[in-house]
């Protein structure tokens, strides 16, 4: 069995119920925890959802807005469904019914 897990970006929710809601406001913060990020780099950091993030941004974060890591990234597993297939399907069906596949011969071209 599959599992297949996700996760959920919180940072701009986390902000704004914090009263930080714009990015310009997160950028001094974070350079005083020595994390030195551009301002479009914080902008795409609040807005979007990154793919990688390190660990020290990860913890000044934290720091800044008084959370925890899974309260700002939750995750999310849950099983995957496994795809049926057609053959899986009919194998027991063909048992039952007694017929078995037929091996195929190859003739050389005449």
């Amino acid at each position: 069995m599959r599992r297949q897990v996700g996760y959920r970006w919180r940072l701009r929710e986390i902000m704004a119920s914090r009263g930080l809601f714009t990015t310009t406001q997160l950028t001094p913060l974070l350079a005083e925890r020595g994390i030195e990020l551009s301002a479009s780099q914080v902008h795409r950091l609040v807005t979007g959802t990154p793919e990688r993030l390190s660990l020290y941004v990860l913890a000044a974060l934290c720091d800044i807005l008084e959370v925890t890591p899974d309260e700002l990234v939750p995750v999310t597993a849950q099983n995957a469904q496994l795809r049926k297939t057609a053959s899986a399907e009919l194998a027991p069906v063909l048992a039952d019914a007694g017929l078995r596949p037929k091996r195929a011969r190859l003739r050389p071209e005449s």
